[in-house]
Order: structure tokens, then sequence, then C-alpha cells
């Protein structure tokens, strides 16, 4: 089975990226749904920029940085370790991406965080297992 996981890029500036992330069935119907987080565009600079529009390939896989398993960006055009991970904030995120529940300014910078990552990130997985193949497709 072939799942996919589809990014909307809703508001972007140099510092971070917000939007709307979709798992999609076989049948392209949504299985899933969660507020995403990202860096802002830094001219795809490692560490410190989003991840460029385009589609990728994820696999689970472990991360010796993080001690556990998680989904990985394949072929990210100059960057290796993107994943997703859970973090509240912009700042904690260094090419990668977080999944929340509700958008809120936690700790009142003027920058929207996510809640509840890790839970949010532990059902992305969960439904994530039960495909062979995912493709990942970041969208503006």
């Amino acid at each position: 089975m072939h799942g996919e996981v589809r990014i909307y890029r809703f508001h972007q500036d140099e510092n971070q990226t917000t939007g709307g992330c979709l798992i999609l069935n076989e049948n392209k119907e949504p299985i899933f749904s969660a507020i995403s987080l990202e860096r802002g565009w830094r001219d795809n600079y490692v560490d410190v920029s989003c991840i460029p529009t385009g589609e990728y390939e994820l696999v689970y896989e472990y991360s010796d940085r993080f001690g556990e398993n998680l989904w990985e960006i394949k072929d990210v055009p100059c960057r290796t370790e993107c994943k997703f991970h859970s973090a509240n904030y912009w700042h904690q995120l260094n090419g990668c991406i977080a999944l929340g529940v509700f958008p809120r300014d936690i700790n009142n910078d003027g920058y929207i965080d996510v809640t509840s990552s890790k839970k949010t990130l532990n059902a992305f997985e969960k439904i994530l297992s039960q495909f062979n193949t995912v493709t990942l497709k970041i969208m503006k």
C-alpha cells in the first residue's frame, strides 16, 4: 500500500513557515490532519531553512540524534537528516518539520507555535506504519 503526505504552506517569512499536513490513503482520501511548522525560507541553507517545495520519499529509520525511529525526508537537495519530529517552536527545528494540533503563540514572541506536538507525531507515525511506501509532497 502507498500513502501520501501533503504539506500545504500558508504563511512563510525568514524565520518560520506554517501550514497544514494531510495523510492521504491509496484512494487519495484524507485520513489524518495536523498543523505543520518549519523554519522559514533561507535559500535552502543547512540547519536554518525549510525544505524546498517538491516531492520526496519518506523512510522510517533510526535517528542517532533523537535516539528513536523517525520519518526521514529523503533526497532533499544539498541536505541530509531532514525529519518529522516533535517541536513546539520554529527555533527548535533545523530544517525538519514538526506537527501539532493547534496554532498558538505559546511563548508570546509573535510567532505561531504548535501544541501537542509529541502526541500528534505519535498519531502521524502510527497511521503511516500501515503503508509500504510513503511520498511527501510539499506545496506552496
